[in-house]
């Protein structure tokens, strides 16, 4: 396990639409707080299912954290609590009880074949970005270099996401 010589920061991003949807995000944030030292937690989002859209809605959230972990330690740490939480493999984008992505790992890059940070898709995903802005406006996408705040303005008029407010 390669560990940092000094935390990194961090952020998560939480997905769940099956089962009792808040429960499921209380217990990925308890899983994280096991494996890094959570800093902030944004407002829950409902949102729309995106790319298969015949499924109940979704709550998303994110975390901004940091770890003294190499990002390749994280990635089998949050497969494992999503499984400890209930996680069976389903289809690609489908319901799914509990999803937990590392979005970003401070400024650096990761291209491998089981990790690509940042999350190859967070630019274009409005339940990613809305909640990444309450708590890392100003974070700068690595490689894009511009602000969380500015991807998300970049999407225009947002439709099919809800800020429902602090988790409970």
């Amino acid at each position: 396990m390669a560990l940092e010589h000094a935390p990194v920061p961090v952020l998560f991003s939480l997905g769940t639409n099956l089962g009792d949807r808040e429960a499921n995000l209380r217990r990925a944030i308890g899983r994280l707080r096991d494996i890094a030292t959570i800093d902030a937690v944004s407002a829950v989002y409902e949102t729309a299912p995106m790319y298969v859209t015949d499924q109940a809605p979704f709550l998303n959230m994110c975390v901004v954290a940091r770890t003294l972990l190499a990002p390749e330690d994280l990635l089998p740490l949050l497969k494992q609590a999503e499984a400890e939480i209930g996680r069976i493999p389903g289809r690609r984008n489908g319901p799914r009880l509990i999803d937990i992505d590392l979005l970003l790992y401070g400024d650096r890059t990761v291209d491998r074949p089981e990790l690509v940070v940042p999350h190859p898709r967070m630019a274009e995903r409005a339940f990613v970005l809305a909640p990444a802005a309450d708590i890392a406006a100003d974070w700068r996408h690595p490689v894009d270099g511009r602000s969380i705040a500015a991807l998300l303005q970049a999407l225009g008029p947002l439709s099919g996401i809800t800020r429902r407010g602090d988790l409970g």
